[in-house]
């Protein structure tokens, strides 16, 4: 994926539609050949109070990205940001409502199922607990390097990449306490929903 959006850039849509085949096919294809049915037994609700607990947290979530947003846009440029997203992927005004509902819910379930349900849950059951926190939410900010590279000045790219880093541990933990993705994903949604508000506020639509 890392080279799809850094050296291939075939647009947005095309993009998405390699990421859905390569995130559910490298599970899919782990579940033949080892006969798992781990990946299953993440889609499972076992404790419908976690999810209220999930909802809360993402809410939360949602306004330290915006605070941070507003606290640090005098080092964000947003015009930049929205020149390299059209040449690159071909995001625009028109279309970016129709992507950032992609981005929230559809984008957001993809990265929890292969990040968190194939990535963590698998490995933290042949591996030491801390080495696959560490491994998941590594990849999992390494992953946005590509996309994310050339959008900030450096200091804030780190802070991006930290935060992620950080994000990733805590959808790791949600997960491992309800052994599940759910957990993760509405708190992964309202991270995205941040995101977005931001996006339509540098799109001019709120």
């Amino acid at each position: 994926m890392a080279i799809i959006d850094a050296v291939i850039n075939p647009g947005y849509i095309y993009k998405s539609g390699i990421k859905i085949v390569m995130f559910f096919l490298i599970p899919l294809i782990y579940i033949k050949y080892t006969g798992s049915d781990n990946l299953k037994n993440v889609f499972k609700v076992r404790n419908k109070k976690s999810l209220l607990i999930s909802i809360i947290i993402g809410l939360f979530l949602y306004m330290i990205i915006l605070g941070a947003y507003f606290i640090l846009k005098s080092f964000i440029e947003l015009d930049s940001i929205k020149d390299i997203l059209t040449e690159n992927l071909n995001v625009n005004k028109n279309n970016f409502v129709f992507i950032a509902l992609y981005i929230s819910f559809i984008n957001s379930l993809l990265e929890e199922i292969f990040f968190r349900g194939f990535i963590f849950l698998n490995l933290r059951r042949i591996i030491i607990s801390k080495n696959a926190y560490i491994i998941s939410a590594l990849a999992f900010a390494l992953y946005h390097i590509a996309i994310m590279g050339s959008w900030f000045r450096p200091f804030i790219f780190i802070l991006a990449m930290i935060g992620l880093f950080i994000g990733g541990i805590i959808f790791n933990y949600l997960d491992e306490s309800n052994e599940n993705i759910y957990s993760s994903w509405i708190v992964h949604m309202m991270a995205n929903f941040a995101i977005n508000t931001v996006g339509f506020i540098m799109y001019g639509i709120i």
